[in-house]
């Protein structure tokens, strides 16, 4: 009888550790091939902004990501001619729901090849909106001491 409690004690603890089952939801729509159509800017006017500290907001507009949701890696490609063009190697996760936004957490660190990170810089986004066809990441920063949110539009490459 001991064993019995243990062992269901036991499998109660590990099931409690788990990934929850929105998180592992959420890599399943994320899996596969996206397209950055779009990206605004919470405040009007002209900022040179360098986004994930690899170039600029024009240059990742038109972008296509793939999302490999069983090991967490991807690979975004920058297509505009009149930028650094090729591939970026990145590693995500997204963290449970931020209680207080309501949101979840999107961790990006950007990877060489074998995914490792050359300065251990990572980015954190929310993972504003998400649904078969559509997603959408705010970060937000400051500026002149004053919240500014980058939203990103995705849609999903249908195959």
């Amino acid at each position: 009888m001991k064993k019995t409690v243990l062992l269901i004690f036991l499998v109660g603890i590990i099931f409690s550790c788990g990934t929850p089952k929105t998180v592992i939801q959420s890599k399943k729509v994320l899996k596969g091939n996206w397209t950055l159509d779009n990206i605004d800017l919470s405040e009007a006017g002209t900022y040179n902004i360098k986004l994930f500290r690899d170039t600029s907001k024009e240059c990742f507009e038109g972008s296509t990501w793939r999302f490999i949701s069983n090991n967490n890696s991807g690979v975004y490609s920058i297509n505009n001619g009149n930028c650094p063009t090729g591939d970026r190697n990145f590693i995500f996760t997204i963290q449970e729901m931020n209680k207080e936004t309501g949101l979840y957490d999107f961790l990006f660190k950007p990877t060489n090849a074998k995914h490792k990170s050359e300065d251990n810089v990572g980015f954190r986004v929310r993972l504003a909106q998400l649904s078969e066809s559509n997603m959408r990441w705010e970060q937000t920063v400051q500026v002149d001491g004053s919240p500014f949110t980058i939203g990103m539009n995705f849609s999903k490459i249908t195959e």
